[in-house]
């Protein structure tokens, strides 16, 4: 199929050409071996360029349908972006080609959990895939409403941990501050889901900012400051520097991290006016949340450089999503597109048990099986940590398979990724003063402390019978190549 691109389209999408026209080259395509420094093209099949093209003609005939005027600078402005998001009823009946009698109940379903979707991230969206893993995270689903009765407004009890009005104490020695409730695109399986309800406020007042940077001014204790929403990009530019430089003159502050989906969403929000700000309340470091490769795109990846050309580490804190990530072939095509990038693959959520969002949550047992296939089949940066936030406010639990099987005084029994079994000799805790005070063992104690303690036939055996029992369950899923 040819394509023809119009002049006044982004330049992101095309129209099927009549036959015989000739195929006009987009900027994109042009520029599409200009990716920042330190990257490298991404693999055939694994970039959302690609992809988009081969569904351009479902995606990119909505996109034009809805915004049929727009130009390429005004599609790479953020103003004209968020001023153009889709957020109510009559374009998500187009997007979503809804019957008459479904209207109705995508009304209610959206006046309960509203939604806002950037042009440029439903640009994104394969509207002929059922199944299209972006569709999922940014478009109204009737679930939300029928799984309403499970889970919990407020999972993780923030609210219950707020000293003074959106900050956040749980940890000893860190704070979470909730800066505004509005996002440029409302991902449908928010942790924070039940602010929805209350409309889109925006940031909070000068008063309660005040009021946070206070409390952390008299609170010693405190070294490190998350700042969350919403999304904190979002909120107005000299407001959110005032924020970081009062915070930044508290004498025991020594971090402040900021979450954020801005650079995923609406990429061409980093501008260079954004990251110089960003680069004056150093030490900063930014966390994104991406869920999967496709949300990898070329702008994505320059809104990444610009803040990394700021001196600014990025982190990545993925959800795990039922069928949108939920594989280890999914999540390592992510963690290697994101370290190509230099953003570090850092936490892997399980889903919060919230309220309207139980479709897209799956067993626990499902993330240690993805970081089971991922642990030793690919380099060491490229696995995130799986976490559980505990409900009722128990914090971030860590789980991983279990590659301690059984341990004793002097050894302890291993699994590699491989499945193979390993007897390890574990040094006692008292072994470093003996040895006539030398500090070390001599090698005739070692000898005589280890024909003390082990029992090479009864280890043999502990080891043959723990193989046989548990080698159907541990067997790697793939070999290494």
């Amino acid at each position: 199929m040819n394509f023809a691109l119009k002049d006044n389209w982004p330049s992101s999408w095309y129209m099927p050409a009549k036959a015989g026209a000739t195929v006009q080259i987009s900027i994109r395509q042009e520029n599409a071996m200009n990716l920042p420094s330190g990257t490298k093209e991404d693999p055939p099949g694994c970039t959302a360029e690609t992809l988009r093209q081969e569904n351009c003609s479902t995606s990119g005939q909505m996109i034009t349908t809805l915004w049929p005027d727009v130009t390429r600078d005004q599609w790479q402005d953020w103003k004209w972006q968020m001023s153009h998001r889709v957020k109510t009823l009559e374009p998500l009946a187009r997007i979503l080609n809804l019957k008459p009698h479904q209207v109705a109940r995508y009304k209610r379903l959206i006046d309960i959990y509203h939604y806002s979707i950037t042009p440029y991230y439903l640009s994104l969206v394969s509207l002929d895939d059922l199944h299209d893993p972006i569709a999922k995270q940014c478009l109204p689903d009737p679930r939300e409403l029928e799984l309403q009765i499970v889970g919990d407004n407020d999972p993780l009890n923030e609210e219950k941990d707020m000293p003074v009005p959106g900050l956040v104490h749980r940890y000893p020695d860190r704070v979470l501050a909730v800066i505004t409730d509005m996002c440029a695109m409302y991902c449908r399986h928010c942790t924070r889901k039940r602010m929805w309800c209350e409309g889109e406020k925006g940031a909070v007042t000068l008063n309660d900012l005040a009021r946070m940077v206070h409390y952390v001014r008299t609170t010693p204790e405190v070294r490190e400051v998350i700042i969350s929403g919403g999304d904190p990009l979002t909120v107005n530019m000299d407001q959110l520097d005032w924020f970081l430089g009062e915070l930044g003159m508290i004498s025991h502050l020594e971090v402040i991290r900021i979450g954020t989906r801005v650079p995923v969403v609406l990429p061409m929000k980093i501008t260079s006016d954004l990251t110089d700000m960003l680069s004056s309340h150093r030490p900063l470091w930014i966390n994104i949340q991406v869920n999967h490769p496709r949300e990898i795109t070329e702008d994505m990846r320059n809104a990444c450089d610009r803040i990394l050309r700021a001196g600014i580490p990025l982190s990545n804190q993925s959800v795990l999503l039922r069928g949108i990530n939920d594989s280890a072939e999914t999540m390592s095509k992510l963690s290697h597109a994101l370290q190509r990038i230099m953003v570090r693959p850092y936490y892997l959520f399980q889903c919060d048990p919230v309220r309207g969002v139980e479709h897209f949550r799956t067993s626990i047992w499902k993330g240690i099986e993805i970081i089971e296939k991922m642990r030793g089949f690919t380099g060491g940066l490229c696995v995130p940590t799986f976490v559980v936030d505990a409900p009722g406010g128990g914090g971030k639990i860590p789980l991983q398979p279990f590659y301690l099987l059984s341990a004793s005084d002097r050894d302890v029994l291993l699994r590699n990724y491989e499945g193979r079994i390993i007897q390890y000799y574990n040094p006692g805790e008292n072994d470093s003063s003996s040895g006539g005070g030398s500090g070390r063992n001599t090698a005739e104690e070692v000898v005589n402390g280890l024909s003390r303690t082990h029992d090479t036939t009864k280890m043999q055996r502990r080891i043959s019978k723990y193989k046989s029992r548990m080698e159907p369950v541990f067997a790697p899923a793939c070999k290494p190549r």
